[in-house]
């Protein structure tokens, strides 16, 4: 089988390799999974520099995210062979290969009507947005959503999520194109942050009142000024710190417009309760089922062409997801 390896840390394009390699070994609790889609994220490119906050050893094997058809299990498996999945595989054996072993807790089923592409892009993007806007922001039908990078994968995903809720949902993208896809995932209102002031057209489109719950994957300036357009009881969602930048928070500022910052690890909630994964990802198969949601797919990249779409991500010129055909 072919497999994409890191053996020394750098750029992607300097260390990533394609070698042959055996097939993995099925270890009790793990299933072997013949990878048709791998989706690729931004913290594929700092694992080959060394900069993730994981250091697997070397040699590794980079992507967290695929999709494909079990060909081994167990004799105590809850899944039988030939079923469609997404799964997450562990580091060091990252997804880039013709095939992957991964621990059961961490594949999940998918429907005959989910393309490969889809499956491999819908996991991480979605729980995360999901747990943020139900679990964590307990967003309302009727609510106000301010979406920050909107046309971004976890944002692309919120807008389509707060809508299915019933939320009227603001968005925020860089330039013309990004917002036209945010207005095609339903955003009721675009905001492109590089011509305006989103704090004043949130609040104009709010009537002063503000957003109830704002989605912030950014971090930096955009937090600081998120908090200039927070309703009355709202709540600010620290996803991450996409800006490079991590805020500082004046508490006396909380206290006195009396709303919250909430912040969201999903990664710590999977790990803790596996079982309420398990349970928002048949919700989340409905809505998909629905029509509600689609995950937003930049590109399908070849195998080989691997260093080039991590470059493009690392650029930050991409939207949704991309993802990597096998």
């Amino acid at each position: 089988m072919k497999k994409w390896l890191v053996k020394e840390l750098g750029e992607p394009q300097d260390v990533l390799k394609i070698e042959e390699s055996d097939r993995p070994v099925i270890k009790d609790g793990e299933v072997i999974i013949e990878v048709k889609a791998a989706a690729l994220n931004f913290f594929d490119i700092l694992l080959c520099q060394g900069k993730y906050q994981e250091k697997p050893r070397l040699p590794f094997t980079i992507c967290s995210e695929v999709s494909g058809v079990i060909i081994k299990t167990d004799e105590r498996s809850r899944f039988s062979e030939g079923q469609r999945v997404l799964a997450l595989p562990k580091l060091p054996n990252g997804g880039l290969g013709d095939y992957v072993s991964v621990p059961e807790t961490s594949v999940y089923q998918i429907p005959e009507s989910m393309s490969w592409t889809e499956g491999a892009a819908m996991f991480i993007t979605y729980h995360t947005s999901y747990y943020s806007l139900f679990t964590r922001a307990g967003l309302q039908k009727g609510e106000v959503l301010l979406v920050h990078a909107g046309a971004g994968g976890v944002g692309s995903a919120a807008i389509q999520l707060g809508k299915a809720a019933g939320a009227f949902v603001i968005a925020t993208a860089g330039g013309p194109d990004k917002g036209k896809i945010c207005k095609e995932l339903g955003a009721d209102v675009v905001i492109d942050y590089e011509n305006e002031d989103f704090v004043e057209k949130v609040k104009k489109e709010t009537n002063g009142k503000g957003a109830n719950v704002i989605f912030d994957p950014v971090g930096g300036q955009v937090f600081d000024r998120s908090r200039k357009c927070i309703a009355f009881d709202g709540r600010i969602l620290v996803i991450g710190f996409a800006g490079g930048e991590i805020p500082t928070i004046p508490a006396n500022h909380v206290l006195i417009k009396n709303y919250s910052i909430v912040g969201v690890h999903w990664g710590l909630f999977n790990k803790r309760s596996p079982e309420k994964v398990f349970k928002e990802h048949e919700e989340i198969l409905s809505l998909f089922e629905q029509g509600k949601i689609k995950p937003l797919i930049y590109h399908e990249y070849d195998f080989e062409d691997v260093p080039q779409a991590l470059n493009l991500l690392a650029s930050r010129k991409t939207w949704g997801k991309v993802v990597v055909k096998m």
